[in-house]
């Protein structure tokens, strides 16, 4: 299963990975916006957007993306280590 994680802090990145590895899924993590954003998304099966920490633009991006690939988007308000947890949970809770 890959995942795209969108917003964040940037001090969370490795935080982040680490969550993803526990949950065995690959993952990349968007903290800010790269000039070439909507090509790096690529076709993950889930995106994650935490969006108290997201720009705008990344946002839309990553709907538009998700809408191209079938993936699924999760909101969460709060870019903690718990709430993508509580996230990817549920997800996997929702697929069983």
């Amino acid at each position: 299963m890959s995942i795209v994680i969108v917003g964040g802090h940037d001090r969370m990145h490795c935080r982040y990975k680490e969550i993803c590895k526990k949950h065995k899924c690959k993952c990349k993590v968007f903290t800010q916006c790269p000039a070439d954003f909507q090509s790096r998304i690529g076709s993950p099966d889930l995106i994650v957007v935490f969006t108290k920490t997201v720009a705008h633009k990344m946002l839309h991006v990553a709907c538009l993306q998700a809408e191209r690939t079938g993936a699924k988007i999760k909101h969460c308000n709060s870019s903690s280590a718990c709430a993508l947890n509580d996230a990817l949970l549920e997800h996997f809770a929702c697929k069983a």
